[in-house]
């Protein structure tokens, strides 16, 4: 089992066309997996100046060594200034880091000059945010809390991986 330290990257996310086959190729080239593909409406969130915002997508998790691979294929997006960084491909959209205060980080990151363009809230009441580095790092960088079903789910991830046989690389959530 992996442990989790806040503040590291847990994970690291591309954008893709389709996230089955993505996975499947993933799987192949790198070893990780395997990955589980589920649809991640989220209705419930905004944009800058609480503007309306939405981020309809699937995904598809694995494990790479002790990092979580997320792959994301885009279905709709809100507003604007998020929707346009779910275009680029073959590159890394984000990554994740868990945070012991959401609202301590979010303030820390605006301070910094990395703007939230899009804040929400999954259906399990779980808060997200993906910030703008990518004039210094090239990409967002999405906050979490460490919230039971977020754990829950990269358990679920992690221990898939031990001892896997690279069968069944992509599989339902």
């Amino acid at each position: 089992m992996v442990d989790y330290e806040l503040g590291s990257v847990v994970q690291i996310a591309y954008m893709v066309d389709d996230v089955a086959l993505a996975a499947k190729e993933f799987s192949f080239r790198t070893g990780a997996g395997p990955f589980f593909v589920r649809r991640n409406p989220v209705t419930d969130a905004r944009g800058p100046g609480d503007t309306v915002g939405g981020f309809d997508h699937s995904s598809a998790y694995g494990q790479w060594g002790r990092v979580q691979v997320e792959l994301v294929q885009t279905h709709t997006a809100q507003p604007a200034e998020f929707a346009e960084t779910t275009l680029a491909r073959n590159r890394i959209h984000h990554v994740a880091i868990m945070v012991s205060s959401f609202d301590d980080q979010q303030r820390r990151y605006a301070e910094m000059g990395w703007p939230a363009l899009l804040t929400a809230t999954t259906r399990n009441g779980n808060n997200f945010a993906f910030h703008d580095a990518r004039p210094q790092l090239g990409h967002l960088v999405e906050i979490y809390e460490p919230r039971p079903t977020i754990l829950a789910l990269y358990r679920k991830v992690a221990d898939a991986a031990t001892n896997w046989d690279r069968t069944d690389p992509v599989r339902d959530m």
